[in-house]
């Protein structure tokens, strides 16, 4: 499998001008936890966590340094200059980080898994060029994972296959989110022709039997398989 087989499309992204507060009220309504930072023309600049938002002066729980005199004064100095900038900077522009790690459509899943340890970090972007495409985390190499263990190893279809399939059941979902607008691209996964749906307990019947009906109709699928877990889903990046 590969970054576009199991990325979340449609990525929420924001402005580097957004002020802190009003990005602390979109991660926590719409239940992510980062979001890539992008210009006027589109191209990614940047990406901010909730990590960026933990030591904030208007919580009083920014980080506090000692006075220090020592021979690496410049660097200690430097180190706390940045940490002001987090606790007391006013838009993303000014406590997003510049230097993000990316992966294309066609990476390897194992590199991505690689990538997300040891750079300890828990969402990549995914790039075409320099236009973002998707948002690969944890949770959706989680799904995948679920995906390929509950698929049969004699299962055909090849991930090109798979791919199509999950491309042509998102624009059909996609189509009708007057119903669909709560199905998250992360929570679908096609391994060897089977379409894996992960749905909330909460998530109403009809809905339920209308995601499976769109998966079953799609050209190339070969079964369905729901995955009920017992909270709300919700797009964690």
């Amino acid at each position: 499998m590969h970054a576009a087989d199991v990325m979340t499309h449609n990525a929420i992204t924001v402005d580097p001008a957004m002020p802190i507060q009003q990005l602390a009220a979109l991660l926590s309504e719409r239940g992510i936890s980062g979001a890539p930072v992008v210009d006027a023309t589109g191209n990614m600049i940047g990406i901010v966590s909730e990590g960026d938002l933990l030591h904030r002066a208007e919580l009083g729980t920014e980080r506090r340094h000692a006075r220090r005199h020592s021979w690496w004064l410049e660097h200690y100095a430097s180190g706390a200059a940045q940490d002001y900038v987090k606790s007391h900077g006013r838009t993303v522009k000014d406590i997003m980080t510049r230097d993000v790690v990316t992966v294309t459509e066609d990476t390897n899943l194992a590199d991505v898994a690689m990538l997300l340890e040891t750079h300890r970090i828990k969402r990549v972007p995914v790039m075409r060029g320099e236009k973002i495409v998707g948002i690969i985390s944890r949770a959706n190499l989680v799904r995948a994972l679920g995906a390929t263990l509950a698929t049969p190893a004699s299962g055909s279809g090849g991930s090109d296959d798979d791919r199509a399939i999950r491309a042509r059941l998102l624009t059909e979902l996609d189509r009708r989110q007057e119903w669909a607008s709560k199905v998250w691209s992360q929570d679908i996964i096609v391994s060897g022709g089977i379409v894996h749906l992960w749905l909330g307990l909460d998530e109403p019947e009809e809905r339920r039997q209308a995601v499976r009906v769109a998966a079953e109709n799609v050209a190339g699928v070969r079964g369905v398989e729901e995955h009920i877990v017992p909270v709300p889903l919700m797009p964690v990046l």
